[in-house]
């Protein structure tokens, strides 16, 4: 296959020169077999490039070098032929170089690729170690306070830490926010050990996350979700929660709502004594955005992104 594309490169070098015979002046054997030589040996590799030389060089020599269609050694063939032999020698050593060059910058981009997904498992294990110590921290605590905020605390970081194995991209693209929430609410849903909770998830396929803002999408999603299950379902045994993003000219909305119980009568974001919703209100100006709570039809989140 290499062979033969080869060949249609000199073949075409043969006809566009042909072709531009009478424009050119004389000593111009050369002029459009030197691209198909460096075309051969970028496309398909070292061999090509040297057969295109040879070949290349063989069809000027006896068609574009006087004495024509001859391959008599004349003074200015010798000529002509040693600039030629030069010309293409150093041409496809520089395309080898080149070639090389990428092939070890390519293999250091994997081995950074695997050194950097060692690191994220890595991280991640830690994170999860922490939050199994602060679980087993709660053993001998009786104060319900003190108990809730290890709770929450180890919850929490058992998010980060998964979120964490989902954070690399290799080509630097961003996650792919739809798949990314599918993964946190399930393992939210199954966290919380509410096996009534149905989850549906509304994103645009191609829509892309940023790893900067993975974390602080995924604790303000994760804290929704968490409050629909423990206050919006709280003595229900089934309820449903859709997660919609919507992404248009102004920026990005997260829509987290469910169908549970709603909001209590008088609730104030601003003067909620919730941790939780103050973390993700805080989070959210970290991303230049705003973080609302609705009662409409039970509770919907809302976190607006500006673009």
């Amino acid at each position: 296959m290499a062979l033969a594309a080869t060949l249609a490169l000199l073949a075409l070098a043969y006809l566009i020169r042909r072709a531009a015979d009478p424009l050119l002046p004389v000593g111009f054997p050369y002029a459009t077999f030197f691209p198909a030589v460096v075309a051969a040996a970028v496309l398909f590799g070292l061999r090509a490039g040297v057969i295109a030389a040879v070949v290349g060089g063989l069809l000027a020599w006896y068609y574009f070098i006087p004495p024509y269609h001859s391959f008599a050694i004349t003074a200015v063939t010798v000529a002509a032929m040693t600039l030629y032999t030069f010309v293409v020698v150093t041409q496809i050593a520089l395309v080898e170089l080149m070639m090389a060059a990428n092939r070890r910058l390519a293999k250091e981009r994997e081995t950074s690729a695997l050194l950097f997904r060692e690191l994220q498992h890595r991280v991640s294990n830690n994170i999860q170690m922490v939050a199994a110590l602060l679980s087993l921290q709660k053993r001998g605590i009786t104060d319900p306070t003190a108990l809730n905020a290890l709770d929450e605390a180890s919850r929490r970081l058992g998010v980060i830490g998964r979120i964490s194995r989902q954070l690399h991209d290799p080509d630097g693209g961003g996650l792919g926010l739809r798949t990314f929430l599918e993964q946190l609410c399930a393992d939210i849903v199954e966290a919380n050990g509410h096996g009534g909770v149905s989850l549906e998830i509304d994103a645009p396929a191609d829509l892309r996350l940023e790893p900067d803002a993975a974390i602080p999408v995924a604790l303000i999603v994760a804290e929704a979700v968490a409050n629909a299950i423990e206050h919006g379902f709280s003595g229900r045994a089934s309820g449903r929660i859709t997660v919609r993003v919507v992404d248009d000219a102004r920026g990005v909305v997260v829509s987290i709502r469910d169908d549970g119980h709603g909001l209590p009568a008088g609730f104030s974001l601003a003067s909620s004594p919730s941790l939780g919703l103050g973390i993700a209100s805080m989070l959210a100006k970290q991303l230049r955005g705003r973080f609302e709570l609705i009662a409409e039809g039970g509770t919907e989140a809302r976190l607006s992104i500006p673009h």
